[in-house]
């Protein structure tokens, strides 16, 4: 059958009730309507369709049973955005086929293998590596930030010390937006502060990353009764975020330089895509920091950690280890941190993570913890069996990031929170690249679909 209508829709060309002829693009994708018989061409642009070009795919006319929808246009249906690219993006570049990362275009081997922490960072924010000066710059404007005000202090103290770590972070954060210059001034005035306006925004960006530094170490220190220690203005950022959380040295700051490179970023995870539908509203950092730090702790995210550690405490010893893996075999429990969306092959961090805990093991100076050995073991059996061989189940590099914290003495419950201050630079990097665009507020759409007995739990 003919089709009726041929549209271009990037093109604008549309006739009517005939086939005509224009120039196509290169690459595009051939769609008919069966509704209408129209024949419509979308063009493929860097591997992706536009989603407001389908929107123009519409009925000729309403039918009445789904007026609104069809006036508005054919929709993608994506439950969860599981292929849906919200942004465009020069930062990180992830090949869960080939299990690649790039941050600006390096490997993150190389990074690894090269680079520290804030030199990192440095380039995911500001898209290159500094030099020796720039690097002096960010570490001091850093450093300047590490203050602990006395509302948060107590803001963090009004919990007592045994509640929820995440519950007590939120609260610190938001006392540091209560305080912050910038979110005051941008409440206070008509104009965006910060959306093009690259000194605001990489000023905020540093108080960003010292407040959330200084509320994890604030909680830290609440929770074990400890004293918060004051951040050496000579020091490294690493070197002080350990220092104000009161822990020696003994290796751990050099572990972490390396550790937290891999977790730097990690392109659109749910975290960072809650802490920029946040800031689409032009709203500050820090309460955008807020709505990712409670995306972390959701048990579905990084709070999978916090379920792998309380199955771990539930096994009394490594010889329990393989009850545990049959029961997950039998499908009556789940084994948690094992497997990941992204990666088909392997991902390329966990092989770094995996030598740096084998080397924190053998540190005579660390005390061996009875939940890191039924941990490992655990990790040792399901490795080695076909059941998790056969399905790609392996320890993700969030749960091996894990057990290499509990191997530098962290206890558990401040983990999540450790590695949510490792990934914070990346939700700023893309805070930062979004502040360059032209604004454009995140508002999802809808498939409404009626109740077939609508009740009212009211009486």
């Amino acid at each position: 059958m003919t089709p009726l209508e041929t549209t271009c829709l990037s093109e604008g060309v549309t006739v009517s009730n005939k086939t005509v002829h224009f120039d196509r693009p290169s690459e595009y994708l051939e769609v008919i309507d069966s509704r209408t018989q129209a024949k419509y061409i979308l063009p493929i642009i860097n591997n992706s369709i536009k989603a407001a070009d389908l929107g123009n795919i519409k009925l000729l006319s309403d039918t009445p049973d789904h007026p609104l929808q069809n006036a508005r246009g054919l929709k993608v249906f994506d439950r969860g955005f599981t292929n849906t690219a919200c942004v465009e993006s020069s930062i990180t570049f992830i090949d869960g086929e080939r299990g690649q990362i790039k941050f600006r275009g390096y490997d993150i081997e190389y990074l690894y293998d090269n680079h520290d922490y804030e030199e990192v960072i440095h380039l995911l924010i500001w898209g290159h590596l500094p030099s020796s000066e720039e690097k002096q710059i960010l570490r001091k404007k850093l450093l300047a930030e590490l203050k602990a005000p006395r509302s948060v202090v107590d803001a963090i103290r009004a919990f007592p010390p045994q509640f929820s770590t995440g519950s007590m972070i939120l609260a610190g954060l938001a006392a540091f937006a209560a305080l912050d210059e910038g979110t005051k001034r941008l409440h206070s005035q008509a104009e965006p502060y910060y959306m093009g306006n690259m000194k605001n925004t990489d000023a905020a960006i540093i108080r960003t990353l010292a407040a959330m530094a200084t509320t994890i170490a604030l909680v830290y220190c609440h929770k074990r009764g400890k004293k918060f220690t004051k951040p050496d203005l000579q020091g490294s950022f690493i070197g002080n975020v350990l220092k104000m959380m009161g822990k020696e040295d003994d290796g751990i700051e050099k572990c972490l330089e390396r550790l937290w490179i891999l977790y730097a970023d990690h392109e659109m995870t749910n975290s960072t895509a809650a802490f920029l539908h946040a800031s689409s509203t032009l709203t500050d950092p820090l309460s955008c920091t807020i709505s990712a730090v409670v995306s972390a702790y959701g048990p579905l995210h990084g709070g999978a950690i916090d379920l792998a550690y309380q199955q771990f405490k539930a096994i009394a010893s490594v010889k329990d280890v393989p009850y545990l893996i049959e029961e997950v075999k039998a499908k009556r429990q789940r084994l948690f941190g094992f497997g990941h969306r992204i990666y088909k092959t392997v991902d390329p961090r966990t092989k770094f993570i995996r030598e740096m805990i084998d080397e924190q093991v053998r540190n005579p100076i660390l005390s061996r913890s009875p939940l890191l050995e039924i941990a490992l073991e655990i990790e040792k059996v399901a490795s080695t069996d076909d059941y998790f061989i056969s399905r790609r189940l392996a320890a993700n590099a969030d749960l091996y990031g894990a057990l290499l914290y509990t191997a530098l003495g962290f206890e558990s419950d401040i983990i999540v929170a450790i590695a949510s201050l490792s990934r914070v630079a990346g939700p700023m990097a893309h805070w930062r690249e979004s502040m360059q665009q032209k604004p454009m507020l995140w508002r999802p759409q809808q498939l409404y679909r009626e109740a077939s007995n609508p009740e009212s739990p009211l009486r």
